[in-house]
């Protein structure tokens, strides 16, 4: 399997709620994670950050992205990929009662591989943008 296919099948189990149990076959068991946005800044790793999208989508059930672009960087064993996260706070769970609102937010996934599986990857996000679509800032 390419780096590519690996981040592809790993973007979707991430970003679809399955959690670390799927996405950890993707991924160096102690992958990292950065983000520089607060409402993930004490998330470290990428089984953390699984946890986290998978909890997401109890407030937000119909929670989706729409992927606008994936490019592999071969010589850097990187792979990048952009998308919009949509959806509708309808569930329980979040910070507040269920709002109705929806949210649509561009986000970034630069995932660096080593030895064929994600060792590191970091979130580019805007967070405050999004919450406050949602009605929880």
């Amino acid at each position: 399997m390419t780096i590519e296919q690996t981040a592809r099948d790993f973007f979707e189990a991430c970003e679809t709620g399955k959690g670390w149990d799927v996405c950890k076959g993707y991924c160096h068991e102690d992958g990292s994670f950065a983000c520089q946005a607060d409402a993930l800044a004490e998330v470290t790793t990428l089984a953390d950050y699984a946890a986290w999208m998978q909890g997401l989508l109890t407030p937000i059930p119909d929670g989706h992205y729409e992927l606008t672009a994936f490019g592999t960087d071969a010589d850097r064993q990187t792979v990048v990929a952009s998308a919009i996260f949509k959806g509708t706070q309808s569930g329980p769970g979040g910070p507040v009662e269920p709002t109705g609102k929806a949210v649509a937010s561009d986000y970034a996934y630069v995932m660096q591989f080593e030895d064929d599986k994600i060792r590191h990857m970091t979130k580019i996000w805007n967070d405050t943008l999004a919450l406050r679509q949602l009605g929880w800032v």
